[in-house]
């Protein structure tokens, strides 16, 4: 029961983390918007070089599998937890939803970090 309420705890802390530098995107996302809709405009673009254009491309793809494996996290989370409610107390099917949440929370981190790796990247190219 206490590892239970550990894991729990330790859960909650890990999606607190990732979803703090979301909120970090979405607000340079919304800058970025504006900076879109300013040069959109004046006539300019931001991604008229083609090392930016190149920089845009990388960081879109990025973005895109970014989404797709943190929808894919989720639901392995929730597949997980249903698997854990599930389990009537048989000790493999409860290690193996265990497993299968944590599995997922840390493809969630590395999916992050990737993200944030990816971005200090491309901000250092231009």
């Amino acid at each position: 029961m206490l590892r239970t309420k550990i894991l729990l705890i330790v859960t909650s802390f890990l999606m607190l983390f990732v979803m703090l530098p979301q909120a970090a995107v979405y607000a340079d996302a919304q800058s970025d918007l504006q900076h879109g809709v300013n040069a959109a405009g004046s006539g300019s673009s931001s991604c008229g070089d083609p090392q930016a254009t190149i920089n845009c491309k990388i960081s879109s793809i990025i973005n895109v599998l970014s989404s797709l494996v943190g929808v894919a996290a989720i639901i392995m989370v929730i597949v997980g937890g249903f698997r854990y409610i599930t389990s009537a107390g048989d000790s493999n099917r409860v290690s193996s939803a265990k497993s299968t949440i944590l599995y997922a929370l840390i493809g969630l981190v590395i999916a992050a970090l990737a993200q944030v790796i990816v971005r200090f990247v491309l901000k250092k190219a231009l």
